[in-house]
């Protein structure tokens, strides 16, 4: 047996063996529970980074204890395939083709995880730019489409120059692409939607089964779904037969509605100007607009700018005319898009109000103010606070929750509003126009119209031959074999649809295809969605909150919907993992701080990264890169190493017993067995209940320690107990550092790979040393009680009795009398 950790060799061996006997297949056994761990996907980009080292050792070490446990265990990877890069991989060498640039980044990224010892199951390995894969995400808008889910319309999109596509609003960042960080523009097209405000209440609703996701995570949820309560108000527009509809969450603020403000975008201003004075005047500045970016017309700092339509609306409470304006601040895509402005009570409204000399209405009064406030008192700066209404009819004096209530009654008496839940989450904008990703299955014909392509038909397959062009534009538009179709219903000439998804479609339902990924006839079948379905722990980064997790609740449930799964959530845990630091900064090219993971694994091997990776921070905080960090991972696994190496031949002489007879144990021996135990205790708790790594480490370093120590200070060893213990420190070890604990196991001439073993259990009443409880009366009044180890001396007792009583008075020249009856008896210390 070598004296050191020969990584280079023993990782290669046992990778291959793992893969040759098929260890990592999912396990089947009718008798065991199912457990399904899963990480996020990655992009196959080309090579991993320490992020995703981070993420999938995490979830490696989860797989690997819970089939110790004895758990049928789910542990699969993928690839998230589709995605711009390939394309622009493409465009920028014109030699490669995306799916040639995919495949050979999954081949190098699939051989870097095998090299760091991950336990998946690759017979269930999916990618999503396969025909039999995007075949059923196809299906999936198909289905969707039949329901009224999946739609198309015109709208004012986020358009990225650079990229040449259609952003949704989840991935435009402070009105930048979230991809390629170019400004994003507005531009008017017809793009697909999936309707997932149908699902808005329900996705809110839910949040109560995510008991085991972080608050944080909801949190952000939450406010991007954004749901207020509220009314829809009527305003009649005078000279028209047609009413304005506003919501707000504010009607008990109506009588102080003085103007009106349509979104630019809104269809009635066309009407409303049409053949006036007004009209060449106001399309000027719509046009002016429409060049404003979201963020810049939304922004709290912006300049609010706006123009009188000429047109007017009354007020339905007051009957007042009140002037409808267009103005930068109010956005189609948002509510009606149109509101009722309350500028005494919206600052937003209040500013506008004074820059277009538009009259300020007070009509709630502060419960702390004697006199009645005025607009001149609120000296440009709106009131917002709570209060009871004024300047409101018969409303007065109502308080403000009063007063929504009564108002919303009355109005829908009159047939004037109605209650309304609103929200802030918009439909899914899933149309791209680029080629790689997956082909949105419709037709369009002449006579029929939008026809969405046959079940029976699917897929509709990606064209290979294709042409890339350096704008950027989508090779699809000009590839008219793939365009020119059959109408599915008439039989008549059709046209394709050329845009293709968003990749997150594909994302939003992968891990039920990982259940059942082989199965040809449909995407999941109900019966393996039961076994295993939905996924026990989920592990990813938390900048996925809204985007993927999103999705996929939205998915899941209208799976449920179509009937695959009475599951409507996807992740019963989920836990988001920190990013991996160099010089305080997260690791990127252009600041020069990557850590290539194949350098290291070429330098220090899989189980020093691992450790390292796992030990230097907790799971869910940051983790800063220090070489030093992982230099000393490989000194405490080489540690390990020479435990057994130094010791091999007392150590399988003694062979391993199944009971150990401690009623022969020393004290050292009792000493050694404790902190076996303890270790045991602390990894099992760390990974089943907390997913404390580090803490975990430590405590398998601990153990380490103590059979140094024991080895160091014991002259009659008892080899059956220290093999006892180095087996058990192998076992807990093993989920972090595969390769060696493997081969330390089989030099020890245990049977069986270490991985087929089940997780050690441990000896509760060995956890504890044998203690008495010390009570020091003084006077015959009771001062104190400390409990300390049954074998203190009677001078560590003094020590530790007066330091503890801090009564230095009493200590010269009194007797002490002790009686002590172990264990854990009464130890009576007088002072007398």
């Amino acid at each position: 047996m070598k004296e050191y950790y020969d990584y280079k060799t023993v990782e290669k061996k046992w990778q291959q063996k793992w893969e040759d006997e098929g260890f990592f297949k999912t396990g089947e056994d009718a008798d065991k529970e199912n457990y399904y761990v899963l990480e996020m996907f990655p992009y196959p980009s080309g090579n991993l980074h320490m992020g995703h080292v981070r993420v999938y050792s995490i979830g490696d070490v989860i797989a690997r204890y819970k089939k110790m446990k004895g758990y049928n265990v789910l542990h699969p990877m993928g690839w998230d395939a589709f995605g711009l890069p390939a394309e622009n991989a493409a465009i920028k060498h014109g030699n490669v083709h995306p799916a040639d640039w995919t495949w050979a980044n999954i081949a190098n990224m699939k051989e870097q995880m095998k090299r760091l010892g991950y336990s998946y199951d690759w017979e269930r390995e999916v990618a999503t730019a396969t025909p039999d894969y995007y075949k059923w995400t196809q299906w999936f808008f198909v289905q969707m489409y039949k329901r009224g889910l999946a739609y198309k319309k015109k709208s004012a999109v986020n358009w990225c120059p650079d990229c040449n596509t259609v952003l949704a609003n989840e991935q435009v960042i402070n009105n930048r692409c979230e991809r390629c960080d170019s400004e994003v523009e507005q531009k008017e097209l017809e793009q697909w939607f999936f309707k997932i405000t149908d699902y808005a209440e329900q996705l809110l609703e839910d949040q109560k089964l995510l008991k085991n996701w972080p608050e944080k995570v909801k949190i952000m949820q939450r406010n991007w779904i954004g749901r207020s309560e509220g009314m829809i108000i009527k305003f009649p527009v005078k000279g028209y037969d047609q009413e304005l509809e506003v919501f707000t969450t504010r009607p008990d603020t109506v009588f102080g509605a003085t103007y009106m403000v349509l979104a630019p975008e809104h269809p009635l201003v066309a009407r409303l100007i049409k053949g006036t004075e007004k009209e060449e005047e106001v399309q000027r500045f719509i046009n002016k607009v429409k060049k404003q970016k979201e963020m810049e017309r939304t922004s709290p700092e912006s300049e609010k700018e706006g123009m009188f339509t000429g047109a007017y609306a009354i007020n339905p409470m007051t009957g007042k005319e009140i002037p409808i304006m267009i103005a930068n601040y109010v956005l189609m895509g948002y509510g009606t898009g149109a509101i009722m402005a309350v500028p005494a009570h919206d600052q937003r409204d209040m500013d506008f109000a004074l820059k277009y000399n538009i009259p300020i209405e007070v009509v709630i009064q502060p419960y702390d103010r004697e006199e009645i406030l005025t607009a001149e008192d609120l000296a440009g700066e709106a009131y917002t606070g709570d209060g009871y209404l004024v300047n409101s009819g018969e409303y007065n004096g109502l308080s403000v929750k009063e007063a929504f209530e009564k108002m919303a009654v009355d109005m829908e008496k009159k047939g004037t509003g109605y209650r309304k839940v609103n929200y802030r989450l918009r439909d899914w904008l899933i149309s791209r126009q680029r080629y790689w990703g997956t082909p949105i299955p419709i037709v369009y014909c002449d006579k029929c119209g939008i026809v969405p392509v046959p079940e029976e038909e699917l897929p509709v397959e990606l064209p290979h031959d294709v042409e890339f062009k350096a704008s950027g534009e989508s090779p699809l538009k000009y590839a008219e074999d793939f365009i020119n179709t059959r109408c599915p219903e008439c039989g008549g000439p059709g046209r394709r649809e050329v845009d293709t998804m968003d990749t997150f479609v594909d994302s939003s339902w992968y891990f039920l295809r990982y259940i059942d990924p082989k199965n040809t006839e449909e995407p999941v079948s109900r019966e393996k969605a039961a076994k295993w379905f939905p996924v026990d722990q989920y592990i990813g980064g938390v900048e996925h909150a809204i985007l993927h997790l999103l999705y996929a609740r939205f998915f899941t449930k209208v799976i449920s919907d179509l009937g695959f799964t009475d599951d409507v959530e996807p992740f019963t845990n989920w836990l988001a993992q920190g990013m991996v630091l160099k010089d305080g900064a997260k690791m990127s090219k252009s600041k020069g701080n990557v850590v290539d993971p194949g350098e290291i694994l070429d330098k220090y091997g899989a189980d020093t990264t691992r450790l390292f990776i796992l030990f230097a921070a907790p799971p869910e905080k940051d983790l800063e890169w220090s070489d030093a960090g992982v230099e000393g991972s490989e000194r405490f696994l080489n540690r390990v190493w020479r435990l057994v190496s130094e010791n091999i031949k007392e150590l399988k002489e003694a062979g391993r017993e199944t009971v150990l007879n401690t009623s022969l144990f020393t004290s050292e021996d009792k000493e050694l067995y404790r902190q076996a135990n303890i270790a045991v205790k602390r990894v099992s708790e760390d990974i089943d209940e907390r997913l404390n790594f580090n803490t975990a480490i430590s405590a398998i370093m601990e153990l380490t320690n103590a059979c140094y120590h024991y080895l160091k200070d014991v002259k009659e060893r008892n080899y059956a107990l220290l093999k006892h213990v180095i087996d058990n420190l192998l076992l807990i070890l093993s989920s972090f550092a595969p390769h060696m604990t493997a081969e330390l196991w089989e030099e020890l001439g245990n049977s069986g790979n270490v991985y087929e073993q089940s997780w050690p259990g441990y000896d509760e009443k060995a956890l504890k040393k044998d203690e008495i409880t010390i009570v020091v009366q003084i006077n015959g009044k009771v001062r104190d009680k400390v409990d300390v180890d049954a074998d203190i001396s009677e001078d560590e007792l003094k020590e530790i009795v007066f330091a503890q009583e801090k009564v230095k008075d009493y200590t010269e020249g009194k007797e002490i009398v002790k009686t002590i009856v172990i264990p854990k008896k009464l130890v009576n210390i007088v002072v007398r």
